[in-house]
Protein backbone atom coordinates (compact mmCIF):
# COMPACT_ATOMS: atom_id res chain seq x y z
CA UNK A 1 0.00 0.00 0.00
CA UNK A 2 1.31 3.52 -0.70
CA UNK A 3 1.96 5.41 2.09
CA UNK A 4 -0.14 8.80 1.62
CA UNK A 5 2.23 11.68 4.15
CA UNK A 6 -0.72 14.80 2.98
CA UNK A 7 -3.64 12.58 4.50
CA UNK A 8 -1.92 11.86 7.71
CA UNK A 9 -0.56 14.60 8.45
CA UNK A 10 -4.01 15.99 7.51
CA UNK A 11 -5.37 13.86 9.73
CA UNK A 12 -2.80 14.39 12.42
CA UNK A 13 -3.31 17.93 12.37
CA UNK A 14 -7.14 17.77 13.08
CA UNK A 15 -7.15 15.02 15.40
CA UNK A 16 -5.18 17.86 17.75
CA UNK A 17 -7.65 20.73 16.85
CA UNK A 18 -5.63 22.29 14.23
CA UNK A 19 -7.51 24.18 11.87
CA UNK A 20 -5.54 22.22 8.61
CA UNK A 21 -2.09 22.04 6.56
CA UNK A 22 -0.56 24.03 4.02
CA UNK A 23 0.60 22.72 1.43
CA UNK A 24 3.25 24.02 -1.44
CA UNK A 25 5.00 23.17 -4.49
CA UNK A 26 8.64 21.67 -4.24
CA UNK A 27 10.03 24.56 -6.39
CA UNK A 28 7.88 27.05 -5.36
CA UNK A 29 8.99 30.44 -3.06
CA UNK A 30 6.94 32.13 -0.58
CA UNK A 31 5.37 35.30 -1.78
CA UNK A 32 2.53 37.30 -0.13
CA UNK A 33 -0.98 37.12 -1.64
CA UNK A 34 -3.17 34.04 -3.32
CA UNK A 35 -1.08 31.76 -5.65
CA UNK A 36 -1.41 28.15 -7.29
CA UNK A 37 1.47 27.14 -5.50
CA UNK A 38 0.16 27.01 -2.29
CA UNK A 39 -2.92 25.33 -0.89
CA UNK A 40 -4.68 25.30 2.16
CA UNK A 41 -6.22 22.22 3.44
CA UNK A 42 -8.69 22.73 6.31
CA UNK A 43 -9.90 20.68 8.89
CA UNK A 44 -13.75 20.69 9.15
CA UNK A 45 -15.92 18.80 11.68
CA UNK A 46 -19.76 17.59 10.96
CA UNK A 47 -22.75 16.42 12.64
CA UNK A 48 -26.72 16.81 12.73
CA UNK A 49 -28.68 19.36 13.91
CA UNK A 50 -32.20 19.93 14.60
CA UNK A 51 -33.91 22.53 12.22
CA UNK A 52 -36.05 25.11 14.67
CA UNK A 53 -36.46 28.13 12.10
CA UNK A 54 -35.09 30.18 8.92
CA UNK A 55 -34.59 33.68 7.72
CA UNK A 56 -36.33 35.69 4.79
CA UNK A 57 -33.76 35.39 1.69
CA UNK A 58 -31.05 38.28 0.58
CA UNK A 59 -30.59 39.86 -2.53
CA UNK A 60 -31.75 37.43 -5.78
CA UNK A 61 -31.46 34.28 -3.54
CA UNK A 62 -35.20 32.42 -3.43
CA UNK A 63 -36.43 30.50 -1.13
CA UNK A 64 -35.06 31.27 2.45
CA UNK A 65 -31.98 32.92 3.68
CA UNK A 66 -30.87 30.54 6.40
CA UNK A 67 -31.45 27.17 8.63
CA UNK A 68 -31.61 28.19 12.14
CA UNK A 69 -30.52 25.07 13.83
CA UNK A 70 -29.80 23.72 17.54
CA UNK A 71 -29.52 20.78 19.64
CA UNK A 72 -30.70 19.09 22.48
CA UNK A 73 -28.65 19.53 25.70
CA UNK A 74 -28.61 17.48 28.64
CA UNK A 75 -31.72 19.69 30.36
CA UNK A 76 -33.63 18.49 27.74
CA UNK A 77 -34.19 21.39 25.91
CA UNK A 78 -33.22 22.37 22.35
CA UNK A 79 -30.46 25.08 22.15
CA UNK A 80 -29.39 27.17 19.46
CA UNK A 81 -26.12 27.27 17.59
CA UNK A 82 -26.30 29.06 14.57
CA UNK A 83 -27.66 30.09 10.98
CA UNK A 84 -26.56 27.37 8.36
CA UNK A 85 -26.80 30.08 5.11
CA UNK A 86 -24.09 27.82 2.54
CA UNK A 87 -24.29 24.30 0.99
CA UNK A 88 -27.87 25.05 -0.71
CA UNK A 89 -28.11 25.04 -4.64
CA UNK A 90 -31.46 26.07 -6.18
CA UNK A 91 -32.74 22.80 -6.03
CA UNK A 92 -32.28 22.15 -2.20
CA UNK A 93 -33.82 25.61 -1.91
CA UNK A 94 -37.08 24.93 -3.71
CA UNK A 95 -37.18 21.61 -2.25
CA UNK A 96 -37.26 22.51 1.56
CA UNK A 97 -39.14 26.31 1.20
CA UNK A 98 -42.55 24.32 1.21
CA UNK A 99 -41.82 22.14 3.71
CA UNK A 100 -40.00 24.84 6.18
CA UNK A 101 -43.52 26.97 5.59
CA UNK A 102 -46.00 24.22 6.18
CA UNK A 103 -43.80 23.48 9.72
CA UNK A 104 -44.42 27.13 10.73
CA UNK A 105 -45.31 28.45 14.21
CA UNK A 106 -45.23 31.58 16.41
CA UNK A 107 -43.14 30.76 18.78
CA UNK A 108 -39.03 29.97 19.28
CA UNK A 109 -38.59 26.39 19.83
CA UNK A 110 -34.82 27.29 20.85
CA UNK A 111 -34.57 27.32 24.83
CA UNK A 112 -32.96 30.44 26.73
CA UNK A 113 -31.88 33.84 25.80
CA UNK A 114 -31.98 33.63 21.75
CA UNK A 115 -31.10 36.74 20.41
CA UNK A 116 -33.24 35.78 16.99
CA UNK A 117 -36.03 38.42 17.02
CA UNK A 118 -37.32 40.34 14.54
CA UNK A 119 -38.36 40.86 11.00
CA UNK A 120 -37.50 38.26 8.55
CA UNK A 121 -37.25 34.99 11.26
CA UNK A 122 -39.63 32.57 10.97
CA UNK A 123 -39.94 29.45 13.29
CA UNK A 124 -40.65 26.11 12.89
CA UNK A 125 -41.46 22.71 14.60
CA UNK A 126 -38.46 20.66 15.14
CA UNK A 127 -38.99 17.81 13.18
CA UNK A 128 -36.41 18.12 10.49
CA UNK A 129 -32.47 17.10 11.32
CA UNK A 130 -29.95 18.92 9.27
CA UNK A 131 -26.42 17.81 8.60
CA UNK A 132 -24.02 20.01 8.86
CA UNK A 133 -20.11 20.84 8.00
CA UNK A 134 -18.47 23.22 9.96
CA UNK A 135 -14.93 24.55 11.21
CA UNK A 136 -15.12 24.34 14.93
CA UNK A 137 -17.47 25.93 18.10
CA UNK A 138 -16.32 29.17 19.18
CA UNK A 139 -16.08 30.16 22.40
CA UNK A 140 -19.74 31.07 23.07
CA UNK A 141 -21.11 27.27 21.57
CA UNK A 142 -21.85 28.55 17.93
CA UNK A 143 -20.82 27.01 14.74
CA UNK A 144 -18.32 28.86 12.52
CA UNK A 145 -18.39 28.16 8.97
CA UNK A 146 -21.26 26.47 8.85
CA UNK A 147 -22.34 24.56 5.67
CA UNK A 148 -25.73 22.65 4.92
CA UNK A 149 -24.77 19.03 3.07
CA UNK A 150 -28.18 17.35 3.42
CA UNK A 151 -31.57 16.63 5.37
CA UNK A 152 -31.13 13.09 7.67
CA UNK A 153 -34.40 11.23 7.34
CA UNK A 154 -32.78 8.63 9.66
CA UNK A 155 -32.10 10.24 12.42
CA UNK A 156 -35.03 11.58 15.56
CA UNK A 157 -34.52 14.84 16.26
CA UNK A 158 -34.64 14.11 20.31
CA UNK A 159 -31.94 12.16 19.26
CA UNK A 160 -29.82 15.03 18.36
CA UNK A 161 -26.74 16.05 21.46
CA UNK A 162 -23.38 18.30 20.52
CA UNK A 163 -21.32 15.37 19.84
CA UNK A 164 -17.14 15.81 20.07
CA UNK A 165 -16.99 16.50 16.40
CA UNK A 166 -14.34 14.39 14.73
CA UNK A 167 -12.63 15.43 11.56
CA UNK A 168 -14.77 14.70 8.46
Amino acid sequence: MLEDPLSENLERECKVGGEGIICKKKNSTYRPGRSSSWIKLKCTRRQEFVVGGYTHPQGARGGFGALLVGYYAADGKLHYCGKVGAGFDLRTLYFLTPRLKALKQSFSPFSGDNRLEGPGIYWIKPVLVAEVEFSEWTLGGYLRHPRYLGIRRDKQPRDVVRENAKAA
